[in-house]
């Protein structure tokens, strides 16, 4: 079944998710993650892939949220539905047997925010404008972001975040720690490239355990982390062959 919202591209052992809702804003509709979904479930199960990086490369946003005008005719229930189809694509990606890049090359609003925290490293583009304006609107998220945001920026930045529902740039991104990398746009996409295909060229089975090992450490004491550090250590370094 052909993509509406998205695009797939496979080259030297990287997967491409990119968001192209034929708009200059990707909305997180429905049908735009329920697309997510099977796309990662897509480049997760190819062979040939050995990292994934999502994006919306090269239009203007990466993500901007929820589509509000799809939400104005939300029930209870379609509400309840909708955050947690949201949430699955996140568990997904964070999941994924494979390492995720959020390539930040444009607006990454509310949703998208949320959907750029799942990712497992954020590189953004030096133009971006990042934020969560919930507040502003009326809403909140439904999709983790309060849960989230919090373990990587601490909560005073979260706060700030949530409450002001003011846009921070790459700059004030990357101090608060909510990206790892910032790169000038005329060179973003290719860093981005470069970056992801290093990982892509490690063995699958110890980034997938790296992977796993820090996504439990922000929920696991430290002696019970370093007894699953122990065992996966014995798996993975005694079937180097």
């Amino acid at each position: 079944m052909p993509y509406k919202k998205l695009r797939i591209e496979v080259a030297n052992r990287v997967g491409y998710i990119l968001l192209d809702a034929g708009s200059r804003f990707n909305k997180l509709s429905i049908t735009t993650i329920r697309e997510l979904k099977r796309a990662l479930a897509q480049v997760e199960a190819d062979r040939e892939v050995g990292a994934v990086v999502l994006s919306g490369y090269p239009g203007e946003s990466f993500a901007v949220g929820a589509d509000i005008g799809q939400m104005l005719h939300f029930g209870p229930a379609d509400a309840f539905h909708f955050s947690e189809l949201g949430q699955s694509l996140f568990e997904q990606i964070e999941s994924c047997h494979k390492p995720v890049i959020g390539a930040l090359n444009g607006l990454t609003m509310g949703g998208g925010c949320d959907l750029a925290m799942a990712c497992d490293i954020r590189i953004a583009v030096d133009t971006l404008q990042i934020a969560h304006p919930g507040a502003r609107l009326g809403i909140i998220t439904g999709f983790c972001g309060t849960r989230k945001l919090p373990r990587i920026v601490g909560k005073n930045f979260a706060r700030e975040m949530f409450m002001t529902s003011d846009p921070y740039s790459a700059v004030e991104a990357l101090r608060m720690g909510l990206v790892d990398q910032v790169h000038q746009s005329a060179v973003f996409w290719p860093m981005v490239t470069d970056f992801a295909e290093r990982i892509a060229s490690h063995p699958l089975k110890a980034l997938f355990a790296s992977k796993r090992l820090l996504n439990a450490a922000e929920n696991c004491d430290l002696r019970s982390g370093c007894l699953l550090e122990r065992e996966t250590a014995t798996h993975i370094n005694s079937n180097l062959l």
